[in-house]
C-alpha cells in the first residue's frame, strides 16, 4: 500500500465523490477533490498528485478533455477513469489519450485498491528506470568499451551483431573483466535500449529469497511480505534482465528459470495468476558451466537455452596492449573527479602495470589508478604511488645478479653514477623528485652529484 500518496478524485457525483473520499482516506491516502474536469486540470497545475482518479461524464469538462489537458502538462501522473456507462468505444478512446486504467461503476473496491497500486508502482519504475538511464546510458555505449586488442576487436565485432537480435546471450569472463558492462552495451545497442535495464546478481541474494526478487510476491506469501511486490521480470517487461553469477542458482532455481525462459511466463510467489512478460535475458558466469554440469551443480537444459551466443571476455593478462589505453582513461576520469592535474605514469610505473598479472583484472587495474591518483604528489605516477604488489616486482635488471642489466664485476661507484644519472634524465633534471626516486635527500643527491663530478 502506497500509504500517505496524494490522490486527486474528480466526480460530479458529490456522493460518490464523498463516498471514494472516505474510502481511500481509510487506506491511508491523502485526498483531494474537484467536482468538474476544468477544476481538476486546474489543480494538477498548482499541486503535484500521485494518481487521479476521474470520471469520464461530467457537466462542463469532460473526463476525456480533462485526460488530455492534464497528460499535456503532465504525462507522468497516472490517470485511471470511472463511468457508469461501460462502453468499449469510450475505454480504447481514453487509453489511447494517455490512461492507465478504466473502471466502470459501481466499483468493485478490491479491483480499485489493485488499480491504483499497480499505477503508482509502474510510474516509480518508470522513474527508476528513467534515473538508471540518465546515470548509466553514457557509461554503456559500446564505444566506452576500452581496448584495441584484437580480441577486444573481436569481441565488440560479434557484439554489435548479437546487439539488435532477441538471442539469448551468455558472457563469461573471469570476475573484473566487466561482463557487465558488455551486458550494458548489448541493450543499449538493440531495439529495446529505450526499455528498462534490469540487474540482478544471483551470487548476493539467498536462495529462499531469490525466486521472490524474479518473479514477485503476493502479500501474505511468507514472513514479512507485508505487500504484494513485482518481480525483475515484470519490471524488466519490454527490455531486457541481466542475470550476473547465473551459475549460483540452486538447482531447484535452475529448473524455474527455464520454464520462464521457455514459456516467458509465471506466477509470484504465493500467487495463482499467470503473468506473461517480453524480456530479454542476458546472463553471465565467471565460472566453467560445461565442468558444473559434469559436476551436477548446473542443468545441462538451461546451460543449452541460455547459450544461445556466448561471448568470452578476455581478461587482461592476455590483452596487455590494452593497459596503457585503460590506464589513461582512468587517470584521467579520476584525476578529473579528485581534482588533479595528472598528465601520465613514468616509464617505470607503466613497465610494472605491463607486466603484472592482473588477477582482478580491469577492477583492479581501475581501482589501482584512483589509488595512484590519490597518492601522487607530482604529475606522472610513479612506482612509489602503485599497490604495494607492483612496487614489490622485480624491476628489470634485477634477477640473477643484476646480470640481465649491469654486467657483474662493475665498481659500486660507478653503478650508483648510473643510477643517479639515468633517475635525473627520467625526471628531466628534477633534483628534487630524481632525490625522491632514489630514497635520498635532495642535500645527500647534491653531494653525490659534486663527488661524481656531474654538472647539471
Amino acid at each position: 500500500m502506497h500509504k500517505g500518496k496524494s490522490i486527486l478524485i474528480v466526480d460530479d457525483d458529490t456522493a460518490h465523490r464523498t463516498m471514494l473520499k472516505t474510502l481511500l482516506k481509510g487506506w491511508g491516502y491523502r485526498v483531494e477533490e474537484a467536482q468538474d474536469g476544468d477544476i481538476a486540470v486546474g489543480k494538477v497545475k498548482e499541486a503535484p498528485f500521485d494518481l487521479v482518479l476521474m470520471d469520464i461524464r461530467m457537466i462542463r469538462l469532460s473526463g476525456i478533455q480533462a485526460l488530455e489537458s492534464i497528460k499535456t502538462y503532465n504525462p507522468a501522473v497516472p490517470v485511471i477513469m470511472m463511468t457508469a456507462y461501460s462502453s468499449v468505444d469510450t475505454a480504447v478512446e481514453a487509453m489511447k489519450k494517455g490512461a492507465y486504467d478504466y473502471l466502470t461503476k459501481p466499483l468493485d473496491f478490491d479491483e480499485l485498491r489493485l488499480a491504483m497500486e499497480r499505477a503508482m508502482e509502474h510510474t516509480e519504475l518508470k522513474e527508476e528506470n528513467r534515473l538508471l538511464r540518465e546515470t548509466l546510458g553514457e557509461q554503456f555505449k559500446a564505444e566506452n568499451i576500452i581496448g584495441a586488442s584484437s580480441s577486444m576487436v573481436r569481441l565488440l565485432e560479434t557484439l554489435a551483431q548479437v546487439a539488435p537480435s532477441e538471442a539469448t546471450v551468455l558472457i563469461t569472463g573471469e570476475s573484473g573483466t566487466g561482463k557487465e558492462l558488455i551486458a550494458g552495451a548489448i541493450h543499449h545497442n538493440s531495439l529495446r535500449s529505450k526499455g528498462p535495464f534490469i540487474k540482478v546478481n544471483c551470487a548476493a541474494i539467498t536462495e529462499t529469497l531469490l525466486e521472490s526478487e524474479l518473479f514477485g510476491h503476493e502479500k501474505g506469501a511468507f514472513t514479512g511480505a507485508h505487500r504484494r511486490k513485482e518481480g525483475k521480470f515484470r519490471q524488466a517487461h519490454q527490455g531486457t534482465l541481466f542475470l550476473d553469477e547465473v551459475s549460483e542458482m540452486s538447482l531447484a532455481m535452475q529448473a524455474k528459470l527455464l520454464r520462464v525462459l521457455q514459456e516467458m511466463e509465471f506466477t509470484r510467489v504465493g500467487g495463482e495468476e499467470v503473468i506473461k512478460v517480453d524480456v530479454r535475458v542476458i546472463a553471465a558466469t565467471n565460472k566453467d558451466l560445461a565442468r558444473e554440469i559434469q559436476e551436477g551443480r548446473f542443468r545441462e537444459d538451461l546451460y543449452y537455452r541460455l547459450n544461445v551466443v556466448t561471448l568470452e571476455v578476455p581478461p587482461l593478462r592476455e590483452r596487455r596492449e590494452d593497459i596503457p589505453l585503460l590506464a589513461q582513461h582512468f587517470l584521467a576520469h579520476f584525476s578529473k573527479r579528485n581534482r588533479k592535474s595528472l598528465k601520465g605514469f613514468t616509464p617505470q610505473a607503466m613497465d610494472r602495470m605491463l607486466k603484472y598479472d592482473w588477477p582482478g583484472n580491469v577492477r583492479e587495474l581501475m581501482n589501482a589508478v584512483e589509488r595512484a591518483v590519490v597518492l601522487s604528489r607530482y604529475e606522472y605516477v610513479d612506482v612509489p604511488d602503485l599497490p604495494l604488489a607492483l612496487q614489490e616486482m622485480e624491476a628489470p635488471g634485477e634477477r640473477n645478479g643484476m646480470q640481465g642489466g649491469i654486467p657483474a664485476g662493475v665498481p659500486l661507484e660507478e653503478v650508483e653514477k648510473a643510477t643517479i644519472l639515468k633517475t635525473l634524465e627520467a625526471t628531466g633534471g628534477n633534483k628534487s623528485e630524481a632525490a625522491r626516486r632514489l630514497g635520498i635527500t635532495r642535500k645527500t643527491l647534491q653531494k653525490k652529484l659534486k663527488k661524481y663530478g656531474v654538472m647539471t
